[in-house]
């Protein structure tokens, strides 16, 4: 009888993606996205941009913090690249250079949904950064206009609160601030809703 079981993907599988995907490995199975398409860049890029100078530099905010874009993220055999991820400073002062990703669980981490990702964000991504414990995650959709913000509590996701449009938002962990949500789509002009 022969085996006819699914080879489980590697992190050989991971470097050896071709160089315009995000490649990802789950639970053995290696998931590769195309690169952002413009709404979502633009909302990543407004946020890092938002965050960076208070968070990251300390101007006009606490400081205290090391934010990335698209970090490979190691946990346990599982690797992940979120949109961005934050550390707090306290728990990683300084970044070494062994290797090119990460097996610090963040303290932080943000998904910019696509239609193509959102549901591997939400169903499978999510239970990782929860094993890893991370402790806050924020989900940013640009084409819906939204902002959701989760807390981990006792190894589970608590919704601590959903924004629209152009709301301004105090949101953990970088609640020092006043995030003006409508910063993040201002630049990206949506074709008409057929549904309205």
């Amino acid at each position: 009888m022969v085996d006819t079981a699914p080879r489980r993907a590697t992190y050989q599988d991971v470097l050896d993606a071709p160089e315009n995907r995000v490649a990802e490995l789950i639970d053995g199975v290696l998931h590769t996205s195309p690169r952002p398409a413009k709404p979502h860049a633009a909302a990543a890029s407004v946020l890092g941009e938002e965050l960076g100078p208070p968070f990251k530099r300390g101007r006009g905010g606490p400081g205290g913090w090391i934010i990335l874009f698209e970090p490979e993220i190691h946990f346990g055999g599982d690797v992940l690249v979120p949109d961005l991820a934050g550390w707090r400073r306290s728990r990683m002062p300084v970044m070494t250079t062994e290797e090119a990703y990460f097996t610090l669980a963040p303290d932080w981490v943000c998904e910019v949904l696509s239609p193509g990702t959102a549901r591997l964000d939400r169903a499978d991504k999510l239970p990782i950064y929860a094993r890893g414990e991370v402790r806050h995650t924020w989900l940013v959709d640009p084409l819906l206009r939204t902002l959701e913000i989760l807390r981990l509590e006792a190894g589970r996701w608590v919704l601590l609160g959903t924004y629209r449009d152009d709301a301004r938002v105090r949101g953990e962990p970088f609640d020092a601030i006043e995030l003006e949500l409508g910063l993040l789509w201002a630049d990206v002009q949506l074709p008409p809703d057929p549904v309205r």
